[in-house]
């Protein structure tokens, strides 16, 4: 299946399928192409897969915010003329999702987060010291997965080129400080839309305890666990954890 963006505008997605409409929203070192076998299946079965790059480098560094991106998400919803969506964020994108649900209340009709930030994260940034040591960024990717062959060479180097660009990085380190600027605690308790919650047993970057805490803090969320996983179950575990959404939206009558 050809998964090569569209811009229109100033969006840059990738669009596929017919049906009810769901945005895949990627984490900070995860491209469009993380949700690879989630936009092939959910385009299959009555879903129209919208999945935005958000524009992590391309805006001014004091505007470079999960609010922004909140924002940024929000005009891409209007130019699409979208009206009853549901929202699927990994790790920064699940973070963007939320803070969209807080801004913008009663748009989406349901959230799916796995390995979210918004609450706590253990970022990177402690390997940033030795980013020009490509086995030691290796690794440190490497360790976002249980099994770390989920790593391929071509997502070592992207977030090795990203590290080692001085423009990519500063706006990196930025997310991230917005990241836990943007802390979603208080937040979450008034969000009565569906939440389903899909987590890795072995997350390092957002552990299982995180998931526990989004789970007791949103009133309306379900929480399935994936075991051998780790920081990005629909790249570990893509067969499950596409299942588990299709079914939980199916049994919420969303989709």
């Amino acid at each position: 299946m050809e998964l090569t963006p569209k811009q229109e505008d100033k969006f840059k997605y990738i669009e596929k399928g017919i049906g009810t409409p769901i945005i895949f929203l990627h984490g900070l070192m995860g491209g469009l192409s993380n949700f690879e076998k989630s936009i092939i299946s959910f385009s299959k079965n009555n879903f129209k897969v919208l999945v935005p790059e958000l524009p992590l480098y391309d805006l001014p560094l004091l505007s470079t915010s999960v609010k922004a991106f909140a924002e940024y998400l929000n005009e891409f919803i209007e130019f699409k003329k979208l009206d009853k969506f549901i929202l699927l964020g990994n790790s920064l994108g699940g973070h963007v999702g939320l803070y969209y649900t807080k801004l913008f209340k009663k748009r989406a009709a349901a959230l799916v987060l796995t390995g979210s930030s918004g609450l706590y994260e253990s970022a990177m940034g402690s390997g940033y010291t030795r980013r020009g040591d490509y086995d030691v960024m290796k690794k440190k990717v490497e360790e976002v997965f249980y099994d770390p062959k989920v790593a391929t060479k071509e997502l070592v180097d992207e977030v090795f080129e990203t590290v080692n660009n001085r423009h990519k990085l500063v706006k990196t380190l930025a997310i991230a400080k917005s990241a836990i600027r943007h802390n979603m605690a208080k937040d979450l308790p008034k969000m009565s839309l569906p939440v389903c919650l899909i987590w890795g047993e072995d997350d390092i970057v957002t552990p299982p305890n995180v998931a526990d805490e989004f789970h007791e803090l949103l009133p309306n969320s379900d929480l399935f666990w994936l075991k051998k996983c780790g920081h990005a179950a629909m790249m570990e575990h893509p067969e499950r954890f596409n299942e588990i959404v299709i079914q939980w939206l199916s049994d919420k009558n969303i989709a």
